[in-house]
């Protein structure tokens, strides 16, 4: 009965940390929220059937590639290079360290910067490639935090509580 217990609270540890990390690029967000509900699965307190489970598996990974080629994708339709999606990641990195909105705008800094250093004549063209890059990360992250918030509802939804109140009482 302790391993359920300890399997059910690590499941919902890393459903926690793995939202937090589909904002902060530190964390391997979805996969580890994903890892909460395999941690779940193989608990008693849980019931998650096991095609919901290999069917959150397959989002997890297809997410996990699209969220990568979003930003690169965007960036490059709007005219960025290469310069400009690493200056968009590192303004990220960056940006975490100075709050809620350097995770934000640091993106579209860092890919304005990346872009002008690249070529530093052409400040529209750098504009616009910065707000594709930032579109990417909003629309990446977007993806990520819903199937994150999906895979939470799974696990509440999962949980049966009145052995847990059983095993406490």
């Amino acid at each position: 009965m302790g391993l359920d217990v300890f399997l059910a609270i690590l499941g919902a540890i890393c459903l926690l940390i793995g939202t937090i990390g589909c904002v902060l690029p530190i964390l391997p967000g979805v996969i580890l929220a994903w890892c909460g509900l395999l941690s779940a699965y193989f608990s008693h307190y849980c019931t998650i059937p096991t095609m919901l489970l290999i069917i959150t598996g397959v989002a997890t990974a297809v997410i996990s590639v699209v969220d990568n080629l979003i930003p690169v994708y965007l960036t490059k339709r709007t005219g960025g290079s290469k310069a400009g999606a690493w200056g968009a990641t590192i303004g990220l990195i960056v940006g975490i360290f100075v709050g809620p909105w350097g995770i934000i705008l640091g993106p579209f800094a860092g890919a304005m910067i990346g872009e002008l250093i690249h070529d530093h004549k052409d400040f529209n063209r750098a504009l616009k490639s910065a707000t594709g890059a930032f579109l990417g990360f909003l629309l990446g992250t977007g993806l990520k935090l819903v199937l994150s918030g999906f895979f939470i509802w799974i696990f509440i939804e999962s949980l049966k509580m009145e052995p847990v109140f059983a095993f406490m009482g």
